[in-house]
């Protein structure tokens, strides 16, 4: 045991780049997935909405930890070596493929069926009516779920440390196995997750209150 340096407090205030990262490609991956399964959900096709809720299904009825440890461990039966940072990547893009998907089904549906019967009776086919008239007045619905469901996923990155993949919180347990200074190294990964996600929090709950007073 060793005591705790600044440069430990530097290794793990550094690891947050990885933290940041790691979100982003799982929600920008988590956000091509969810359109295509948001779209599948409310399109004319059956088979595809039924794959489309099989999928949502597996995935919010299953633990985000088991899904990382199958994106890191599955590969591996078929000869595939996956590192920690592609299986995290992968696992939680699905895992946020899920969640999103369904959050922009229920935006899309809650678009009034008259808008959808309008551009029916216009002559506009399901891609057009989708493009040009539901998707647009879905999106000022999606927003705020979508960043809230952003905040959830920035902190469930956090999981990403049990396959070995080092961002905030596996930075803090590796100063941590050398030191033995818990409360300080934890207490300032929540400090640091809180400057992370309040603001988004915020953002997210002054743009609910202005589409419930526009709707006024």
């Amino acid at each position: 045991m060793r005591t705790l340096s600044e440069g430990d407090i530097l290794f793990i205030l550094l690891a947050v780049r990885w933290t940041l990262l790691l979100s982003l490609i799982a929600f920008l991956g988590g956000a091509l997935g969810g359109l295509a399964v948001a779209l599948a959900r409310t399109g004319e096709i059956r088979l595809l909405r039924l794959l489309a809720r099989g999928y949502i299904t597996v995935f919010q009825g299953t633990p985000l930890l088991m899904q990382l440890f199958l994106a890191f461990f599955v590969p591996s039966i078929f000869g595939i070596n996956v590192d920690p940072w592609t299986a995290a990547a992968l696992g939680l893009s699905l895992h946020a493929s899920a969640f999103l998907g369904e959050i922009w089904r229920g935006s899309i549906e809650t678009v009034p069926r008259g808008q959808t019967e309008a551009a029916t009776a216009l002559g506009l086919r399901y891609w057009p009516r989708m493009a040009l008239v539901v998707v647009p007045q879905a999106v000022r619905i999606a927003v705020p779920p979508t960043i809230g469901f952003l905040v959830q996923l920035i902190k469930a990155t956090s999981l990403a440390s049990i396959i070995g993949f080092v961002e905030l919180t596996r930075a803090a347990q590796i100063i941590n196995n050398a030191t033995f200074r818990p409360f300080t190294l934890f207490g300032l990964v929540a400090l640091v997750y809180f400057v992370i996600c309040w603001p988004l929090s915020a953002y997210s709950r002054r743009i609910e209150r202005k589409l419930t007073l526009a709707s006024r």
